[in-house]
């Protein structure tokens, strides 16, 4: 039960953004990270092991400074008592924790030095530096036989006239070959930031980059839209006037300043992307979450929210393609679209029935049940051919087997992730809802099944359970969108 609502406890971050983008473009509430790390070995034991963010966490009294929880994958699965906490003040972390920095606002794993560890990327958003104040940090914090015990700092490129501000709102970060091929991609309010391998554990780094226009980056993807063994990379802006959601840009970057503003995807707009293989023909696809209700009806946006699908091809995917479009509504989707459900408020793509197409894990925090914006996760498995929607699922407080009960602003589906934790093929299932027990945050694990993630035998992980005691704003498992939607 939540005593407290979360709205506008994130540090106050509301800056009109119209002279930086464009006078459409107008920042309608305070910013939020947006995506959560996939489970990663980080201690090579052959286990992936579970990134819990708490990017509210009290540190040393320091209020809001955060935390990372790792919970270590076994043949068992998971256990609270089996995990560490990382802080700025963690030996090893650069930095030193303050109030409202927001470590562990966005993660994201990949084997960045490729050396078999896994690597985690962590954000603090509003970090101040030299570079002012919100200007924002990540960190990579480097996986090794004794997992996560070292970091170096990833700094944004300097821009003469230009500093980062909230660097880190979003990361991204893929190892798919040597060089090059490994990147990560860093979200802010003053550009999307790139960074190319090869990285190493003493904080060096390829090449950095800033795209050539300012492509504001409040959620960022890397994906293959077109085969050519590099990632294309997503950065979605903030809201623009008049429409649901921000403006999607694929590879601003090839766009020089003299042409003006980057092309956009022309179809559609949203707040957070995520890619993956959704039907099987070997290219990247791209999902979109556009939780806002529509500005005006039947221009654009959906009731209740939707998500949209570009999907991949050998020319990758064209500015003016019209995407699929998958709502409550659509055919097999459990549910019906109603005003202010924020269906695609959270968005992860994975392949969680291993048939070899990626699935879409979508989050509707607001979701009314049993009570007022309870939440609700719906999975829309990929096809090879035909409308998604077909064999969709959806899980809440309120299905058999799953612990606790649905509450007032729970917001269960703030977040969502998946990945095999006990190493039988089997992907596990991770739904975050940051305002559970007054918003010191859960997460739940759905154990991996023949055919799908089940309800039966899982798990509850609350803020208490891994140490972390404060009373309020914890924040365990990320906030997501929740105070931008």
């Amino acid at each position: 039960m939540n005593s407290v609502s979360s709205r506008g406890s994130w540090r106050p971050a509301a800056v009109l953004l119209a002279g930086l983008m464009g006078a459409s473009l107008l920042v309608a509430s305070p910013a939020a990270a947006v995506h959560g790390a996939v489970p990663g070995d980080f201690n090579g034991d052959g286990y992936r092991d579970a990134v819990l963010p708490a990017p509210g966490a009290n540190v040393s009294g320091k209020e809001a400074a955060g935390a990372v929880v790792v919970l270590y994958g076994s043949a068992a699965g998971l256990a609270a008592p089996r995990r560490r906490t990382i802080t700025q003040n963690t030996a090893g972390v650069p930095g030193t924790a303050e109030a409202y920095d927001r470590f562990g606002a966005s993660t994201a794993t990949a084997d960045l030095n490729r050396d078999g560890y896994a690597d985690l990327v962590v954000s603090s958003p509003y970090e101040d530096t030299t570079n002012g104040t919100d200007a924002g940090a990540v960190t990579v914090l480097w996986g090794s036989r004794n997992g996560l015990t070292q970091g170096t700092d990833l700094p944004a490129p300097v821009i003469p006239n230009w500093p980062p501000l909230y660097y880190g709102l979003d990361v991204a970060a893929v190892s798919a070959g040597p060089g090059q091929k490994t990147e990560v991609l860093v979200g802010g309010w003053r550009g999307a930031y790139r960074f190319s391998g090869p990285f190493s554990r003493t904080g060096t780094f390829g090449s950095s980059s800033r795209p050539a226009n300012d492509s504001w980056g409040e959620s960022v993807a890397l994906g293959d839209f077109d085969g050519d063994g590099a990632q294309d990379h997503v950065n979605v802006s903030g809201r623009q006037s008049g429409d649901s959601g921000g403006l999607i840009f694929v590879n601003p970057e090839d766009y020089p300043t003299s042409a003006g503003f980057p092309p956009h995807l022309g179809k559609g707009n949203g707040l957070i992307s995520a890619t993956g293989d959704i039907n099987g023909d070997g290219y990247a696809d791209l999902a979109v979450g556009d939780p806002d209700e529509p500005d005006v009806a039947g221009a654009d946006g959906m009731t209740g929210g939707r998500v949209l699908v570009w999907y991949g091809s050998a020319s990758g995917i064209a500015s003016d393609a019209k995407p699929a479009q998958i709502t409550q509504d659509t055919a097999g989707v459990p549910g019906a679209s109603e005003k202010d459900d924020a269906f695609g408020g959270a968005l992860a793509v994975a392949d969680l029935n291993r048939d070899g197409l990626a699935d879409l894990v979508i989050g509707s925090p607001f979701e009314d049940l049993a009570k007022p914006r309870a939440g609700q996760v719906t999975v829309v498995p990929g096809r090879r051919t035909g409308t998604l929607g077909t064999g969709s699922y959806s899980f809440s407080q309120d299905t058999t087997g799953v612990p606790g009960a649905s509450e007032t602003d729970d917001f269960f589906g703030t977040t969502v992730s998946a990945g095999d934790i006990n190493k039988d093929g089997k992907p596990e299932l991770f739904v975050g809802a940051a305002s559970e027990n007054n918003s010191t945050g859960a997460v739940w694990v759905f154990p991996g099944a023949s055919s799908r993630p089940t309800a039966t035998g899982s798990r509850l992980f609350t803020a208490a359970s891994v140490g972390l005691t404060q009373g309020y704003g914890t924040l365990l498992g990320g906030n997501g969108l929740l105070w931008v939607i």
